[in-house]
């Protein structure tokens, strides 16, 4: 049954084209807003790339979102960013959530999915308007309570980013800060194994329904480490300009998250 959703001549263009080509888009916007990019993953896969059945996209998806996390790593990991205990706990913990958010979404109406996922982008793109407040924060003493207070946020984490299929950097980060009172820098950093991990999971439990395009997965994933390396360079070059940048891709989620909603709304409400 899924094998349909598969085939080269259900997705829009030449393989090999669409797929890099926003791959490399999401890539960069990855790099430019600290891994926000990855919520666009989905809607470019079934609008642009143009896969036919939403479980599939959200699969391919989960699984570019979760290469590209790894790759990213590497620069944090080189600048001392990470702090790995934190993370792997993290990690490790949140992927339980990863699996169960990633099951009940594989049970879940595709089209409704998509419309619930509509309206976290506007959530999402909210939460990048407000102003930033400078927050002071000490490191919290790593003890038992701590250590479930991060469990507790993992979990909760994991299983949104499984459900929805994203990255889920956007919750991970201040989940990490609010467990452990580590600065944004870190928290950026160590988001990433948590990250890179739900997304494998969600991909894994994915792709035991038959539920991803591999040939536009590598696709993808080849066209986002490239934009990201590009999106490094550029978020460097355009460091003192980030609140002009970020305001720009929260009105460019915001347009999508429409278009989501537009889509999936006339799938399930009746005419």
């Amino acid at each position: 049954m899924h094998s349909q959703g598969l085939r080269g001549n259900e997705r829009s263009g030449h393989p090999g084209s669409d797929g890099d080509r926003f791959g490399r888009s999401r890539g960069l916007y990855a790099w430019t807003d600290r891994g926000r990019g990855s919520i666009l993953a989905t809607p470019l896969l079934l609008y642009a790339v143009g896969i036919s059945q939403p479980h599939i996209a959200i699969g391919t998806g989960a699984l570019a979102v979760s290469v590209n996390a790894y790759v990213n790593l590497i620069g944090h990991a080189r600048k001392g960013h990470v702090w790995w205990r934190c993370a792997f706990v993290f990690a490790a913990t949140g992927t339980v959530g990863a699996l169960a958010g990633s099951t009940l979404g594989k049970a879940f109406d595709g089209h409704k999915l998509l419309f619930l996922f509509g309206l976290l982008m506007l959530v999402v793109a909210a939460l990048m308007l407000r102003p930033r407040r400078t927050i002071a924060s000490d490191v919290v003493k790593i003890d038992g309570l701590t250590c479930w207070k991060t469990a507790a946020v993992a979990i909760a984490a994991g299983a949104a980013s499984g459900f929805f299929g994203i990255g889920g950097g956007f919750l991970i980060v201040p989940g990490l800060m609010l467990a452990t009172g580590m600065p944004m820098i870190n928290a950026v950093g160590s988001s990433l194994p948590a990250v890179g991990t739900f997304g494998l999971a969600t991909a894994l439990n994915y792709a035991a329904s038959g539920l991803i395009d591999w040939a536009v997965a590598a696709e993808f994933i080849g066209g986002g480490v490239i934009g990201g390396f590009g999106g490094m360079l550029l978020a460097t070059r355009l460091s003192t300009k980030r609140n002009l940048l970020n305001r720009i891709f929260a009105v460019l989620i915001i347009i999508v998250a429409f278009y989501v909603l537009y889509k999936s709304s006339a799938a399930i409400l009746p005419l």
